[in-house]
């Protein structure tokens, strides 16, 4: 009789622990630099005129969202 493809038990992987102490090692690094990358982008857009970030469709509210990647309502924060 065989068993059902559910019964069936995969091998579980464990990785050695300097392994694990290396990878969360790389994973922080990897979110450090990210940080500063957008810090430095947020600054570098806040020391832009007015009308240079009008030029690009942007507000200075939205500078921290734009650098993050958040969808920008283009349309309803439009000055007329």
């Amino acid at each position: 009789m065989s068993a059902p493809s559910s019964a069936v038990l995969h091998p579980v992987r464990r990785r050695s622990l300097p392994a694990l102490l290396l990878s969360g090692l790389a994973a922080c690094w990897r979110l450090t630099r990210r940080y500063f990358a957008r810090r430095a982008a947020i600054a570098h857009l806040q020391e832009l005129e007015s009308y240079c970030l009008t030029d690009i469709g942007l507000e200075r509210a939205q500078i921290e969202a734009a650098v993050r990647g958040v969808p920008l309502d283009i349309g309803r924060n439009r000055r007329r």
